[in-house]
């Protein structure tokens, strides 16, 4: 199954993760989420397919500065240098998901959901991905428009379609 970002697009997050379910299932992968700004939504979208706990163990909502580094052992330096919402730490995420869930490939996001809490350097609906595992990371950042929901359901989809790329490449 060769997919592409444009094959998968208009799908929804359910179709989505029944997608993610057969490729991890067919090449016996676990994944992992780490999210911020999307509260929960790409674990809700993954645990919605029965039988995704063959592939998905454990997923973390770190909402505040202090859980990224209790839980995901995101560096206070990193969060003091760049911020929340940046390149560096939603790498430091996703390698501390993968290393504490011992997944094989995980996501995380981070992002300004909104209405408030932009700035002109990261205004509302901006947001941060990455995927990976603890040795190999890759991060896109993403300006998304719209409110506050449709903000948080691009960032998953986009958070579901980048999962399927990756494991569909490997």
């Amino acid at each position: 199954m060769d997919v592409s970002v444009a094959s998968l697009s208009h799908l929804d997050l359910i179709t989505l993760a029944e997608r993610l379910g057969e490729l991890c299932r067919t090449k016996g992968v676990r994944v992992t989420a780490a999210e911020s700004c999307t509260g929960g939504g790409v674990a809700s979208a993954i645990t919605a397919v029965a039988g995704s706990s063959d592939y998905f163990e454990t997923g973390y909502v770190t909402y505040s500065n202090a859980a990224k580094t209790r839980l995901l052992g995101v560096p206070q330096s990193l969060l003091e240098a760049h911020g929340a919402v940046s390149r560096e730490v939603v790498e430091a995420m996703v390698a501390g998901a993968c290393r504490d869930s011992g997944a094989e490939l995980g996501v995380a996001i981070s992002g300004v959901a909104g209405p408030g809490g932009g700035s002109d350097a990261k205004p509302v609906g901006t947001v941060w991905l990455a995927w990976g595992d603890e040795r190999h990371r890759e991060a896109e950042h993403r300006l998304f428009p719209g409110d506050r929901q449709a903000i948080r359901e691009q960032a998953v989809r986009e958070a579901l379609i980048g999962l399927i790329v990756r494991l569909d490449a490997g």
